[in-house]
């Protein structure tokens, strides 16, 4: 579901957890690869065009992406789509992970469709993703540290992708 800003942050803070930092505490890796898996072939169907996906990736919080190709939307520039371990959480970016300040400035730079846009995001609501912006992702997040952060602040992108395209 596409939520407000107010109530994605109270998720994301709900979901925090620093004991647990790559996945939740109680992740199901095979629910998360058979919505994932799901995701892919709605997407593929929804475009017309055989997606790319990485998943199950190791060492981070991020589950995987799927990639829909720059040649299957209208603007010419790929989508990815990028679905965390925590939450359901999934975040839509065209081109990759801060190639944009979001999608409404990918959009205003003639790099983004909203029809494709609403399309990725009628998938990711009608399997239960719950779509985060970008910007929300690049705010300062103020919740409980991690045991190895000396700092208290750190994005509020835990189990996202952040500005360079790792996960945090």
């Amino acid at each position: 579901m596409v939520e407000s800003e107010a109530v994605l942050l109270a998720l994301l803070r709900e979901l925090d957890d620093p004991e647990w930092l790559e996945w939740p505490q109680h992740y199901d890796r095979g629910e998360t690869a058979a919505r994932f898996g799901g995701l892919l072939t709605r997407l593929e169907g929804d475009f017309a065009a055989r997606c790319t996906d990485e998943q199950d990736t190791q060492d981070s919080s991020e589950y995987g992406r799927v990639v829909v190709p720059a040649e299957a939307t209208v603007c010419g520039t790929r989508i990815v789509v990028c679905v965390s371990k925590f939450g359901s959480l999934a975040l839509v970016c065209a081109d990759n992970p801060g190639a944009f300040l979001g999608t409404e400035e990918a959009q205003a730079e003639g790099e983004l469709d909203g029809a494709d846009l609403a399309k990725v995001n009628r998938a990711l609501v009608g399997l239960g993703y719950v779509v985060v912006a970008e910007e929300l992702l690049e705010s300062d997040y103020d919740g409980p540290p991690s045991p190895s952060s000396p700092s208290p602040r750190r994005p509020a992108s835990q189990g996202m992708p952040s500005r360079s395209g790792t996960s945090i």
